[in-house]
């Protein structure tokens, strides 16, 4: 893909760096970041330029070295290569495009997606064999019931496996059919073994998915986008929770939907920062919950 790079300026990568080098930290591991196959990633775009000008400007559209070059400057030691499937027969195509970008680049954490179709347990079950260490699902663009039976070997076989996924299911930006604590929950009510990370921190139903963290011992968040001033106009993240999820401080792991965001990076570290939840807090999400959940 050709286009502007779009690299962390000097001034967003020393800071970045300071915030984690004086928490004595050998970096950051972020577990929401997308690299997929360029035409997959400029639709992904064209959806977002589609909301009108200024909406929700892609800050790194860079091209792929790029932004690569970009984490890499603000210090991000491992991070993923997320996609996402919204119609059959891609996922297989996406897991092969993405087993071979780990292998080029064996900071990303090698990463796999599915969809509900009749091969779908084979195929994750191949990705999970050939090294597949983290899987996407996200139940608003691919537009499906993570109930499906068609999905019910899928999660079992993830659950037996201890394979993270990833899994968008909460409402926010935009409420789909199948999104919700509702959906998801019944999934994890069938297979309570299921290590799962809920995207964005589960906005706008932060409480609900923070009771399912309480509930299930492999559930996890990510702070995608949370608490950023862009997400917190739409869906504020309520205060008389944060303490609780200081208390699940274990089970929170830094996302940022890099990069794909309207906004820098560092903005997404700030707000982490000025969260004030203590500086065990914030070595965990920014590294080592990551690192102990992915055996870095």
């Amino acid at each position: 893909m050709t286009g502007v790079s779009s690299p962390a300026g000097a001034d967003e990568s020393a800071e970045v760096r300071r915030v984690w080098r004086d928490l004595g930290l050998p970096g950051l591991v972020d577990v929401h970041t997308h690299f997929m196959p360029d035409r997959v990633l400029r639709k992904v775009w064209a959806y977002f330029d589609a909301l009108g000008d200024g909406v929700w400007p892609i800050t790194y559209r860079g091209d792929q070295d790029a932004r690569l070059d970009v984490l890499r400057g603000l210090g991000v030691r491992y991070f993923t290569a997320l996609s996402y499937p919204h119609r059959p027969d891609m996922a297989p195509w996406l897991n092969s495009w993405a087993a071979a970008f780990a292998d080029r680049n064996p900071d990303c954490l090698h990463s796999a997606t599915f969809y509900p179709e009749h091969d779908a347990e084979d195929y994750v079950t191949e990705a999970i064999e050939s090294g597949a260490r983290v899987f996407k699902a996200h139940l608003q663009v691919g537009a499906y019931d993570p109930r499906d039976p068609l999905l019910a070997g899928v999660w079992g076989t993830l659950a037996d496996s201890g394979v993270p996924v990833v899994v968008h299911c909460g409402s926010g930006p935009m409420p789909g059919e199948f999104t919700g604590p509702g959906p998801f929950s019944e999934v994890l009510r069938d297979h309570p073994r299921l290590t799962a990370v809920v995207a964005h921190a589960g906005a706008p139903e932060y409480t609900a998915f923070l009771d399912l963290v309480e509930r299930y011992d492999r559930v996890h968040l990510d702070t995608t986008m949370a608490f950023t001033p862009f997400i917190e106009r739409l869906s504020p993240f309520p205060p008389d929770e944060l303490p609780r999820l200081r208390d699940l401080g274990s089970r929170v792991l830094l996302g940022t939907d890099f990069p794909n965001i309207p906004y820098d990076y560092r903005e997404q570290i700030r707000v982490l920062v000025d969260l004030d939840l203590g500086p065990d807090w914030l070595r965990g999400v920014l590294h080592d919950n990551a690192a102990g959940l992915f055996g870095l």
